[in-house]
């Protein structure tokens, strides 16, 4: 019988990442789970995921779940999913630096450097897949998201550069841009938020408690919200595909906004996105 294809999820303790390690299981893939509570590793594992602990900010962790991942497939790996990322909101003037430098510890050096290690592993076996979980907001901006949406732009450009420059080597690069999907994003969103924001002392104070109201779930549901499982048919797309898109659009306010930045004059584009909540 033919191996089972091989790769590494991360961020798999809810949401977008617990949905797609399980699915590619059941789809034939042999899946390296990642999370950080023990709670969460055990109920991987009691699902038949191989779950292993990573912290993205912590690189002795990345090093040691690439290590193990190795010694487990005798040193092959044929994709990477990461996932695993946190949104620090907050208006751009209200965000101190190290809330900043901490949002691209989690969302952009960790990633990177857990990518870097798995590249050499499929230059030698030449081929491989690269995906990561980007946002609508790495392609355009929102208000009180600039944190996240800059962690989004960087990791973006990084992904794409990659790409190009693995131009022939067997290995694509892609990026999944979700907009509003049903999983635990908002409710870390407002902790970070209130552990990191002066909500009372800024002058955008009642845009805050409107933001509140949305993350807490007391003010109106997003009809447009889908559930993992879109993610999971594209992520599918992606690692199956002779030749993958750069980048794959799921919901339908991440497409509209995608067409309305390509056709619409910028400045009417930004003075639109400055209007929503």
């Amino acid at each position: 019988m033919a191996e089972k294809s091989t790769i590494i999820v991360t961020g798999c303790s809810s949401g977008i990442g617990a949905y797609c390690a399980r699915a590619l299981a059941k789809d034939g893939w042999r899946v390296f789970a990642t999370a950080r509570r023990a709670e969460d590793l055990a109920a991987l594992e009691a699902d038949g995921l191989e779950a292993l602990y990573l912290d993205y900010t912590d690189e002795a962790s990345i090093a040691a779940l690439v290590e193990t991942v190795l010694e487990r497939t005798g040193g092959r790996l044929d994709a990477l999913f990461n996932n695993g990322a946190y949104g620090q909101t907050g208006a751009v003037e209200d965000v101190a630096t190290d809330v900043l430098r901490a949002q691209f510890e989690a969302n952009v050096f960790g990633w990177h450097e857990l990518t870097r290690r798995i590249v050499p592993v499929m230059r030698r076996q030449g081929h491989g897949r690269i995906v990561q979980c980007s946002s609508i907001l790495g392609l355009l901006p929102y208000r009180y998201r600039g944190p996240y949406s800059a962690s989004k732009y960087a990791l973006e450009a990084l992904s794409l550069t990659l790409r190009m420059e693995l131009e022939g080597s067997g290995i694509f690069v892609s990026l999944i841009e979700p907009g509003p999907i049903a999983s635990q994003f908002t409710a870390n969103a407002l902790k970070h938020i209130r552990a990191s924001i002066d909500i009372e002392g800024s002058v955008h104070t009642e845009d805050y408690r409107k933001q509140l109201a949305r993350l807490d779930g007391s003010g109106p549901p997003n009809r447009h919200k889908l559930e993992p499982d879109a993610v999971h048919a594209v992520l599918k797309k992606a690692l199956t595909a002779r030749r993958p898109k750069p980048h794959y659009l799921v919901t339908t306010p991440a497409k509209q906004g995608a067409f309305l930045k390509r056709v619409m004059p910028a400045d009417w584009f930004y003075r639109l996105m400055g209007r929503m909540s």
